[in-house]
């Protein structure tokens, strides 16, 4: 059954490899990315019901033993994130059928997707830092790629400032590596966690600076305040299928890692949390805000990115709380938002990537009267945006109520209300869009602005586009209906991830003992 822990990094790397292969026969891309995103979400599903089931998975690569060879793991979190990866991904070949020229195809765009598909996988699966370290390069070089792909002036400059500050992520990542194999010898992570406790005692403010490297590093990629400004910069640049690749999958990445490092490897103290949720305050307000002076639907969306990162590092920050019933909650509803967000946020870049085939722009002043011509996309976007504001009996609003409750329990009175601040503030950004978009008069038909009607698209085309966005909305429904069975799973994440003994003893498994004999000799504990 540890198989399964490889194939969804394999399936994805094969099916670039054919993609290139195939680089000449555009149809045959195509058909070759549904299949590859099919076989994803089959390999992910399977590896989640064996981690549910049967427990966390661990697969030693080469059978050498951990912390000295490779090691790919499967908990809960890692589990979840890839089914969700494979969804999006799913989703957006589908969506690409339609959304991507054939210019676009031709330069590499379906294998680039895979590519990106595998570095978001390994990343989720990786047991050691040097390996998540060589993911998020795999990440960083196929998402730059597709970001400028087709060279036009805005996405040239977005994914400029995208890869330079993303380089100065790596190499804030690099420097905390460099550091930690330096005083524990190890970077696999359930080893990490077991000596750095100990290490800690005699170095405390060296741990306390390697914290605060990885919040650094993979708080740039996560979008969080003040690293922040390359994600509007840059993700409202590319097709939209491009967008809402990267708007579902890249920072949830960068959160998946802070709260991987900060359950497992580091060890808990109360400042780094305490900084973590004075973060996550500051994030959600100043991404809300954002998104108030922005008159470009993807560029309002981009900046709720940014405010919605703020609610999943809440959950993280309050483990400052001394009471272990708050802790657990707040990191169920932190992977119960996560899994929430990467659905609803997919979709919202979706339904305006078919706004704008519909009437060519995505510019607010441009736009209206799709409530009257387009009903279908009016609800279809009621569902997710509403969700995205916390409005029940959507899939956001339990999120939301999951994670407020948890900051009352901890008494952290401040967070909730910026919480519900910034909830407010983004019902009322989504109200701007509704109205401006959807529901005031359409403008005159002004002859060159390209503005078409719904007739422009063919029935193919519209099937195309509409079938993720409505895939996509009835599960943000279904969840919403039946929110225990998501909260279930996440709770259970929770569990395990605020008890690593069962992580530790997975990888290490009967060598425990013989590791810490060893580290006795080189002088790693005190």
């Amino acid at each position: 059954m540890n198989n399964l822990l490889v194939l969804p990094i394999v399936i994805p790397l094969l099916t670039a490899g054919l993609s290139f292969i195939s680089w000449k026969s555009l149809r045959l891309q195509r058909i070759l990315a549904l299949l590859g995103a099919g076989a994803l979400m089959v390999a992910a599903t399977g590896l989640f019901i064996s981690v549910y089931t049967d427990g966390i998975q661990v697969l030693q690569v080469g059978n050498w033993p951990a912390p000295f060879g490779i090691t790919l793991i499967a908990d809960l979190l890692s589990s979840i994130m890839v089914v969700l990866t494979a969804l999006v991904g799913l989703a957006v070949a589908v969506y690409s059928l339609a959304d991507i020229d054939e210019q676009r195809i031709s330069f590499g765009y379906f294998p680039l997707l895979q590519v990106l598909l595998t570095g978001v996988s390994g990343a989720f699966l990786t047991g050691d830092l040097f390996n998540l370290y060589v993911w998020f390069e795999v990440m960083l070089m196929a998402s730059f790629v597709l970001l400028v792909l087709g060279g036009e002036s805005p996405q040239v400059e977005g994914g400029i400032k995208y890869v330079t500050l993303n380089l100065l992520s790596s190499v804030s990542f690099l420097v905390a590596v460099g550091i930690l194999y330096a005083v524990a010898h190890t970077l696999n992570m359930a080893d990490l966690s077991l000596k750095l406790p100990r290490i800690s005692q005699t170095h405390p403010t060296l741990i306390l600076s390697v914290a605060g490297l990885f919040i650094i590093g993979f708080g740039i990629k996560a979008g969080i305040f003040p690293l922040y400004f390359w994600l509007p910069a840059s993700y409202h640049t590319p097709p939209a299928a491009t967008s809402a690749l990267f708007a579902g999958l890249l920072t949830k990445v960068g959160v998946y890692a802070l709260i991987r490092i900060f359950t497992l490897v580091l060890p808990r103290t109360t400042f780094s949390y305490n900084l973590l949720l004075t973060l996550a305050g500051l994030t959600m307000i100043i991404g809300v805000l954002g998104a108030f002076a922005q008159v470009e639907i993807r560029r309002i969306l981009s900046f709720h990115i940014i405010s919605q990162i703020g609610y999943m590092i809440m959950g993280l920050g309050l483990l400052a709380s001394k009471d272990p019933a708050a802790r657990l909650l707040a990191i169920a509803a932190a992977v119960f938002y996560i899994s929430h967000h990467i659905i609803v946020k997919t979709n919202l870049f979706l339904i305006s990537g078919t706004v704008k085939a519909l009437r060519g722009t995505y510019e607010l002043k441009s736009l209206g009267g799709l409530a009257a011509s387009s009903p279908w996309i009016a609800i279809l976007f009621l569902i997710p945006a509403l969700s995205l504001a916390g409005m029940p009996p959507l899939s956001g609003f339990w999120a939301k109520l999951a994670m407020i409750k948890a900051g009352l329990q901890a008494q952290q009175y401040l967070v909730v209300v910026a919480a519900l601040a910034a909830g407010l503030l983004t019902l009322m950004s989504m109200i701007k869009i509704w109205d401006k978009a959807f529901w005031k008069p359409a403008p005159e038909v002004v002859p060159g602005e390209g503005w078409h009607s719904t007739g422009a698209l063919t029935p193919r085309r519209l099937l195309l586009l509409l079938g993720p966005i409505t895939a996509l909305a009835a599960l943000t429904v279904a969840i919403g209906l039946q929110p225990q069975l998501l909260f279930t799973v996440a709770e259970r994440s929770a569990t395990q991830l605020l008890d690593s003994s069962a992580y530790t003893q997975a990888v290490l498994g009967a060598g425990k003992e013989a590791l810490q004999a060893i580290d006795l000799v080189q002088g790693v504990t005190p």
